[in-house]
């Protein structure tokens, strides 16, 4: 008990530990209570955080920085619309015929398992089969009782897709041209003392930025290569597994594991279990081997420095408490956290430096005052 009540006043005793600790409290809490509310402001936030480093770049070439926030976010409304009207409505063609199809790979993976017991009677029985198909039907009712259940949905999802579309261009237009203004306005509201906070901040800053911007380009890489790889297969929905292979990324180890599935479902029920599926599935592990090993090392060689173990429990930690989203920012969040923890004994070192300076400086003082004495005399 006595050594948790000193650890206690060891560090709220320090304000700017306090501060911190207020800050990301605050945080936290405004995430998880209006996280749903505010999610277009902080899709905004992270689009114009994407978008900072070529605004912070033409500021650099003497480009005023209302002149290449327009630049810039003239380039991004322009991409969007091409993904929008471009490929969006082609993934969503390949969606909705697989949707369609699916009965029919279902039914021919059906009619390749009842040929298993003939092939491998010594290590698949008819009973095994059987238990396995039943168990497919139930999860296909399932999935379709849950299609069917929020089909409602739709429109509202039409909705908030309209509102996502206007509201969060002008956030990111007017995020990034106004940014000094709000982060002077922003700064009011923190405390005085901000050295820990800045140095938390700082370290965030430098990997998450690289991060945002890395991932954005790894998505695009490893999206387009997989679309030539597929299409040049004649793969089946190339441009959809292309889509959720690039997407696969932003979950590092278990993105790529979830998505092999669908990848060798769509060559089996194309081709069937042969060496056209063996190949595909093979492309897709030398696609996602080289993400791994050449594509991020070059694109995240000062991003991120977390343990693969660290990376896998913060997807696991942030997704059990915030689902979809924890799962999606689990690596930034827990760059924060390192960030904290890197940060927390330095301010502890800090401030035993600074209480050791001022002793040193006492006898020092002295001696000047003895110096500063005899010479007057």
């Amino acid at each position: 008990m006595n050594m948790v009540q000193g650890w206690i006043q060891r560090h709220l005793s320090n304000p700017q530990i306090v501060s911190l600790t207020l800050v990301l409290l605050a945080s936290i809490l405004l995430v998880t209570y209006f996280g749903t509310t505010l999610a277009p402001f902080f899709a905004a936030i992270v689009l114009a955080y994407l978008l900072e480093g070529p605004v912070a770049g033409l500021e650099r070439s003497a480009v005023s920085r209302g002149i290449a926030t327009v630049l810039v976010w003239l380039v991004f409304v322009a991409i969007v619309l091409v993904v929008l009207f471009a490929i969006i409505p082609l993934v969503t063609a390949q969606l909705a015929q697989a949707v369609q199809e699916l009965p029919g790979l279902v039914l021919s993976l059906q009619q390749y398992l009842h040929t298993l017991p003939e092939r491998y009677p010594q290590v698949v029985s008819p009973a095994q089969i059987d238990d396995l198909l039943g168990q497919i039907n139930g999860v296909m009712v399932e999935l379709r009782n849950v299609v069917l259940a929020r089909s409602w949905l739709v429109g509202v999802g039409l909705i908030y897709f309209a509102v996502y579309l206007v509201l969060v261009p002008l956030l990111v237009f007017f995020l990034l041209k106004d940014k000094p203004g709000i982060l002077a306005w922003g700064r009011r509201f923190l405390p005085e003392d901000m050295s820990l906070i800045q140095h938390v901040w700082g370290d965030v800053d430098r990997q998450l930025g690289n991060y945002v911007r890395g991932k954005a380009v790894e998505i695009i890489i490893v999206g387009s290569f997989a679309w030539m790889v597929f299409s040049l297969f004649g793969l089946n929905y190339a441009l959809l597994l292309a889509t959720l292979t690039g997407v696969s990324v932003l979950v590092p180890y278990l993105g790529a594991l979830v998505v092999t599935l669908p990848v060798a479902l769509v060559a089996a029920a194309q081709w069937g279990v042969g060496s056209e599926m063996a190949w595909v599935v093979f492309a897709y592990g030398v696609i996602q081997a080289l993400d791994g090993n050449v594509l991020v090392p070059v694109l995240f060689s000062e991003a991120v420095d977390l343990h693969p173990v660290a990376i896998i429990v913060a997807v696991l930690f942030f997704g059990g408490i915030w689902g979809f989203w924890g799962v999606f920012f689990a690596i930034p969040l827990a760059t924060v956290v390192n960030a904290v923890i890197q940060a927390w004994p330095q301010a502890k070192l800090a401030g035993s430096e600074s209480h050791g300076d001022a002793g040193a400086g006492a006898p020092a003082a002295e001696a000047r005052g003895v110096e500063e004495e005899g010479a007057s005399a």
